[in-house]
């Protein structure tokens, strides 16, 4: 089967859940006997092939407004005229336009559509009125909805009346040693730990209002950046207000490092409120860490009884200043989160599910038997 994977930011992955996902699975569809089209924008890479993928490199329009959606259009030109897949796979419900062109042209189409794009505090009302009305239209003309959340499913059988198919991200489980964490100036279990974009419903400002305002003694590192965004990144450095225990990072884009980062954590701090399963938490519980999460469905959903929970700066303090007090109980938490996501995270069940998909939407293309 041929296979196309568009809508993303593409592979190598480094930057988020979908790019993540289009690695993960890609690669995994290649290792099955699949050709494995993958559309990217990173500019100046030059791979054309990545773990048995094909990689196709096109520009995008560098507008948070326009980048995403001039990308995929170019994307879909090239599906029609060159790849001519057997199935596509659409991530992001904005490139909901995309999808009546692909079908018309005999290509079967599902779309992953994310979480609830629509409450990210970055958009306009305009752009917040444009993902509602793309979630509706992805819904209605897209073959089949992937939802990587049991919430977001519940979600858009109650507000559209589809019904999604769940596949959520895989967990990878590592065991990395602590010898890179001299790097940073770090110790094994003894500091606290933010993976996230700046964006503010990831609520980074929050996590670190709550530290600076605790008795905690651990030092916390916060990971991450995001274009488009300084103005949330300068509310972030004030609310640090100068407090020599709080770390702005920046991007780390080596994933041995970051690896070796979820796994020693003496805690891990995850404000993520409006996405479905994401991989940042995933990889945080896979590692083993204590999950100190803000607490949504979504989240409960993943992390249940090995996860700590939040809604408050205040909180955010009590919760890393109880990790210090007993970091035996936090790291029994982290153990049993890891155990848990092993079962049920696995990149090998979710590439199924999407092999699976695939022949489905195969099987029920005009012409096919």
């Amino acid at each position: 089967m041929r296979i196309a994977m568009l809508g993303t930011r593409g592979v190598p992955a480094q930057y988020g859940g979908f790019e993540t996902a289009v690695e993960q699975v890609g690669s995994r569809l290649a290792g099955r006997g699949h050709e494995v089209v993958v559309y990217c924008r990173n500019p100046g890479q030059d791979l054309t092939e990545h773990r048995g993928m094909t990689l196709v490199n096109l520009p995008a329009v560098r507008m948070r407004a326009a980048e995403t959606l001039s990308h995929t259009a170019m994307s879909v030109a090239h599906v029609l005229t060159h790849a001519r897949p057997d199935v596509a796979f659409v991530f992001n419900a904005a490139n909901a336009p995309f999808v009546p062109p692909l079908r018309r042209a005999g290509i079967p189409v599902a779309v992953h559509v994310d979480g609830l794009e629509w409450k990210r505090a970055k958009w306009g009302p305009r752009a917040s009125a444009y993902y509602h009305w793309a979630e509706a239209r992805s819904a209605r003309w897209a073959d089949a909805v992937i939802a990587d959340a049991e919430g977001i499913a519940a979600h858009l059988l109650a507000a559209h009346g589809v019904r999604a198919r769940y596949i959520p991200y895989g967990a990878p489980i590592i065991h990395p040693d602590d010898h890179r964490l001299t790097e940073l100036g770090l110790q094994s279990g003894r500091y606290h730990l933010v993976v996230a974009r700046l964006e503010p419903e990831n609520h980074v400002r929050e996590v670190v209002a709550g530290y600076a305002a605790s008795a905690c003694r651990w030092p916390l590192l916060v990971v991450g950046d995001a274009p488009y965004a300084d103005a949330y990144r300068a509310e972030v450095r004030a609310a640090a207000g100068g407090d020599p225990r709080v770390r702005l990072q920046g991007s780390i884009w080596d994933p041995a490092l970051l690896d070796s980062l979820y796994a020693h954590a003496g805690s891990y701090l995850h404000g993520h409120s409006v996405g479905g399963t994401n991989p940042s938490l995933l990889r945080a519980l896979g590692a083993g860490a204590p999950v100190i999460a803000y607490d949504v469905v979504f989240n409960r959903e993943v992390a249940g009884d090995a996860g700590a929970w939040f809604t408050t700066p205040a909180d955010v303090a009590r919760a890393c200043e109880a990790a210090e007090a007993d970091p035996a109980a936090a790291a029994a938490r982290g153990r049993r989160g890891q155990a848990d996501v092993a079962v049920r995270y696995r990149w090998d069940d979710v590439t199924a599910s999407y092999e699976a998909l695939a022949g489905e939407l195969l099987s029920r293309r005009p012409g096919r038997r």
